[in-house]
């Protein structure tokens, strides 16, 4: 609104100090600083709301240290987060933009998904809360949705031959006007060179049409976003871990976000321009904020948990995110502790199954997954475990981010 709003006032006023709203670095600085801003002073309203109406966590018993102190802590705090990314953006992106669209749709979504689940569990006192398989539904239905909008929509489109000159004393790019964008359904393949991927190769071999790929992509699409958000809300079991995780790989991907959306960016580094794009890193600015400023009422001791309202939401938005940058195939690194933690959970269910089977007596992997728990058996304390996840996660960042020139 502000950005249409500055924009009709430098068109037709020549209003001081409007044109500032057409940079995106200077609107997406406005929205870190206003999503921050409205989940610290809203925040604490909420938890009071909260805890009026005593919608509080029903911790199940696992044996861990301090686990009988949260019972009662005010849940569904990812109602926090959500809000406090859409405020901002709709005040300063580009509406009109069919990605700023895409991520607020999914984080809405998979935001209503989680708050059946916490719903539930809370109000209908039942402990597993949304049945699994109609939260899986939810999360096709959200992967046939942006899959769908990916490759048919007119608008997303790339650019992966950049007719342009590199001055590397400089660092300027000039670009010839002989470029053109391209409708194909390409990713980037890390740590190669000539490293975009089209999709259509899986199934050219068959003599299939292009016009046909959605066939395998939507449901990579599918897999990838029902993965992600499973695998935060798995993370999401000790104060802080989960949205602090998501805050390193939200910042990451701003970065993936802006080079790629940057034409000149782009043709430095060599990698794929994706035009239009770049208007995504007002709402990653806004999501960053949002899970800084709840990280401030969600650290040990914890004042409110996410519950699956936020979990669910933050990981379906992760991955349409790196969907949407072509950096889908960096999720196992860029999303590590994410994998892990889901990683865990398989091996010792299987491990379990397995060896139940073949003795009678299951035996276990771990002392409890998924992960942290393992640890914090282990005699470790939360916090403890949380900032060394977060050091995890700024190392898998890094590395992340180094693909952009090693290869």
């Amino acid at each position: 609104m502000l950005y249409n709003l500055f924009e009709f006032l430098e068109q037709q006023y020549q209003f001081p100090g409007a044109s500032v709203f057409q940079y995106i670095s200077f609107r997406s600085a406005m929205a870190i600083i206003f999503s921050m801003g409205f989940s610290m002073i809203f925040g604490k309203k909420i938890i009071n709301y909260l805890r009026s109406q005593q919608i509080g966590e029903n911790i199940r018993d696992l044996g861990l240290d301090g686990q009988k102190e949260k019972e009662g802590t005010p849940t569904m705090g990812g109602v926090i987060i959500i809000f406090s990314t859409i405020f901002p953006v709709l005040l300063l992106a580009h509406l009109n933009n069919i990605y700023i669209i895409l991520l607020m749709v999914s984080m809405v979504w998979m935001g209503l998904i989680g708050w059946l689940d916490d719903y539930i569990k809370i109000f209908k006192k039942k402990k597993e809360g949304l049945q699994g398989r109609f939260k899986v539904t939810g999360q096709v239905v959200l992967g046939v949705f942006v899959g769908a909008i990916l490759f048919f929509h007119p608008d997303v489109k790339v650019r992966t031959e950049l007719d342009s000159r590199v001055n590397k004393t400089e660092y300027s790019v000039e670009i010839s006007q002989n470029t053109k964008d391209i409708k194909e359904s390409l990713t980037t393949i890390p740590l190669f060179k000539n490293n975009e991927f089209n999709y259509h190769s899986l199934i050219s071999w068959a003599g299939i049409d292009s016009k046909f790929t959605w066939l395998v992509f939507i449901p990579i699409v599918i897999f990838i976003i029902t993965a992600v958000s499973n695998g935060a809300n798995l993370t999401d079991g000790i104060d802080g871990l989960a949205a602090g995780v998501s805050a390193i790989i939200v910042f990451a991907l701003a970065i993936f976000s802006f080079v790629s959306g940057n034409i000149n960016f782009a043709s430095y580094l060599n990698i794929m321009y994706i035009p239009y794009v770049g208007e995504i890193v007002v709402f990653i600015s806004a999501f960053l904020g949002a899970l800084i400023g709840f990280l401030w009422y969600n650290t040990y001791p914890a004042e409110i948990f996410m519950g699956d309202t936020g979990s669910l939401s933050i990981g379906a938005v992760i991955s349409v995110i790196a969907i949407i940058v072509r950096k889908e195939l960096l999720i196992p690194l860029l999303c590590g502790v994410f994998f892990i933690e889901t990683l865990s959970v398989i091996m010792q269910v299987s491990y379990f199954k397995y060896t139940r089977t073949k003795t009678g007596i299951g035996q276990r992997i771990f002392k409890m997954a998924p992960l942290h728990h393992h640890f914090q058996k282990l005699g470790f304390h939360e916090s403890k475990i949380v900032s060394r996840f977060w050091i995890l996660g700024i190392i898998l960042a890094v590395l992340t981010i180094v693909t952009l020139k090693l290869r």
